[in-house]
């Protein structure tokens, strides 16, 4: 019995190991998006801050043909894996990314600044070949993680922003800057949109979307 207990344990495990991007959480909803044989206007790739959006305001997105392809927790090597699953094969005119806040928080350990740009500029590449237009984003302002004290995160969000509006600019790509019309005086998510310091309130997903229209309505 013992020994039954031991394989099915090693066995979940093993499954869960190949799911490391979660392929299976919007296994159904894409099925169901390419069955409809309209192609979304826009897929929104990110973690918690992008699937909180779809979950406090849907209607933002079933009005504008939008689609929410977050995960929470992920960080973006996860997105990156997942990429041609939640995006590339819905075949969007635009994919929208917002990634980076639990890179910094290290939710999968330790990784450079400069690798998780590359994650970000990987998924870019991957939109354009595809002739997916692509819009980056600024990760939102953050002070502190509840889930993960003391990581004084909010230069580092900083240094990352710097990094994909300068690769924005020089290959001619929207981006969307959330953090300087967010953030306090600290650096962090003001009180204002936020309960944690790091997920948007309602007033905050209101304050991105408008912040977003603004710049989708000028490309």
């Amino acid at each position: 019995m013992k020994l039954l207990i031991i394989t099915t344990l090693i066995f979940s495990s093993v499954l869960s190991a190949q799911d490391f991007a979660n392929y299976a959480k919007y296994e159904k909803q894409n099925q169901e998006v390419l069955s409809k044989n309209i192609a979304p206007n826009t897929v929104f790739m990110g973690d918690s801050i992008t699937e909180g959006w779809f979950s406090t305001d849907p209607s933002f997105f079933t009005k504008n043909n939008f689609v929410g392809r977050g995960i929470s927790g992920q960080v973006t090597s996860q997105m990156l894996l997942r990429f041609r699953e939640d995006v590339i094969n819905l075949k969007p005119k635009r994919v929208i990314i917002l990634a980076g806040t639990n890179d910094i928080a290290e939710n999968q350990g330790s990784i450079s600044l400069d690798k998780v740009f590359g994650n970000i500029v990987s998924m870019a590449e991957l939109a354009k070949v595809n002739s997916i237009k692509v819009v980056l984003c600024s990760v939102l302002p953050a002070y502190d993680f509840g889930w993960r004290k003391d990581m004084h995160p909010a230069e580092k969000v900083i240094a990352l922003n710097k990094m994909i509006e300068g690769y924005a600019k020089k290959h001619i790509i929207p981006y969307v800057d959330y953090h300087s019309e967010m953030k306090d005086s600290r650096n962090g998510l003001d009180k204002i949109y936020t309960e944690d310091e790091i997920h948007p309130t309602a007033k905050g997903y209101e304050k991105m979307e408008a912040i977003l229209m603004k710049k989708l309505s000028k490309n």
